[in-house]
């Protein structure tokens, strides 16, 4: 049986037409592969969920996280029933599934839920009957029976969580652009749409700011081998694939240029150095819950160093406090905040062949008179901090400056013809 996942956001399914014009991409995909079997993941209207946070926020101040789980997981009922419905008028014989239905449990961290297990036995049945099941996303049940919901981005993930206990050939993502760009296309005009992009890239680039994916369903697709294709619900293409490595043919040095908006900078001035004064610093900021990203430090002058680090523009109050807390026990001389920063990336499975891609990437940012504040890398990243209001000249000046670099081949998969 040749099985394959396809889940539709909340713009594929943001209204009645929408709903019905998703039932007829199924009844057409089926026509044209009678011989495959379709699993449907769904999210809920497009708007719905912030409809309903605020509709639980305008009921009481501080929702209890079980209730608004609860509350949430409703979205996703009303889309499943009505593409359900859709696809039967059309002859296609379907069936909605909820979390509970479909067996798909997880922790007890309400609203941001880890899927510990799918069990896949009611999916199979369904299709073992000739029908489609359309399973709602975003939801789970945990070991009490509760509903969970899965965070921002949760349909993906559970789509990307069934395409791996199914043993998919492949987990389709439908949403409102062609796939996933070098770069936003918003801002710069020459990105182009990509065929191909391997798992580890893709975890970086939306990590980094792309939003085609949440990471969280990369890093499944990744841990358990599921190739993701990337595609418009509303305009022909084929999309951007997203495979193992190994399967790519060449290994572009950069594949992508992101950029995030939703981070602040704390800085912590004249801090006494040593190790001690660190592990106290970062050490009441991992007890306060807050994920810090780029850290950077300057050298020491009569024995103080100032310290930066970036952190989620939505905790920097509360990290700003947490910091300004322990500057007097440590003797520094104050902390700040800074929120009008950008980060932006070079994303790129070829940097780990090639040298000077930092230097190239500097290079753009000087001709541009582009001050950089902090540097973060890794094997196949760089990212820097540069004042927002040059966000997009930086994009763009490092797309114009990469996207033209030679690819790596993969002459061991891809032999020259003989």
């Amino acid at each position: 049986m040749e099985l394959v996942v396809k889940k539709f956001g909340g713009t594929s399914v943001g209204d009645l037409g929408r709903i019905k014009h998703v039932a007829r991409l199924i009844h057409g995909y089926l026509t044209l592969n009678p011989q495959h079997k379709v699993v449907t993941v769904v999210s809920a209207m497009s708007g719905e969920t912030d409809k309903l946070i605020q509709l639980a926020r305008s009921c009481v101040e501080n929702p209890a996280p079980r209730e608004m789980d609860v509350l949430l997981a409703t979205g996703e009922q009303v889309t499943i029933a009505l593409l359900a419905m859709s696809l039967i008028e059309l002859g296609v014989p379907a069936r909605s599934l909820l979390a509970q239905q479909a067996k798909i449990s997880t922790d007890r961290s309400y609203t941001q839920a880890q899927i510990l297990d799918i069990n896949v036995d009611t999916v199979r049945e369904t299709l073992e009957k000739g029908q489609i099941p359309v399973v709602a996303g975003f939801q789970g049940v945990d070991e009490e029976g509760n509903v969970t919901t899965l965070g921002r981005g949760g349909s993906d993930i559970t789509a990307v969580a069934l395409a791996a206990a199914l043993e998919a050939r492949a987990c389709y993502i439908y949403t409102d652009v062609p796939g996933v760009y070098s770069a936003d296309p918003r801002i710069c005009s020459r990105a182009k749409l990509l065929s191909r992009v391997c798992h580890e890239e893709m975890l970086e680039m939306a990590s980094l700011g792309a939003k085609v994916l949440h990471p969280r369903s990369v890093y499944f697709a990744m841990r358990y081998k599921v190739p993701l294709v990337v595609m418009s619900t509303f305009s022909p293409g084929s999309g951007t694939w997203i495979v193992r490595e190994e399967k790519l043919m060449e290994k572009p040095v950069v594949t992508g240029i992101t950029y995030r908006l939703d981070d602040a900078k704390i800085t912590i001035r004249k801090l006494p150095g040593g190790i001690e004064a660190l592990s106290q610093v970062f050490g009441s900021l991992a007890r306060a819950d807050i994920f810090v990203d780029m850290i950077t430090q300057t050298g020491l002058v009569e024995g103080r160093t100032n310290i930066s680090f970036t952190v989620p523009d939505e905790l920097s109050s509360r990290a700003l406090e947490v910091t300004q807390n322990c500057v007097p026990e440590l003797g520094a001389e104050g902390a700040s905040l800074e929120r009008d920063i950008a980060k932006v990336s070079v994303v790129g499975l070829g940097m780990r062949y090639h040298a000077g891609v930092a230097a190239r990437m500097f290079e753009a940012l000087a001709k541009e008179k582009i001050d950089v504040q902090m540097i973060g890398t890794s094997e196949i990243k760089i990212s820097v901090i540069v004042p927002r209001k040059y966000c997009e000249v930086a994009v763009r000046s490092l797309h114009d400056a990469f996207m033209e670099m030679k690819p790596e081949v993969n002459e061991e998969q891809y032999p020259p013809a003989t």
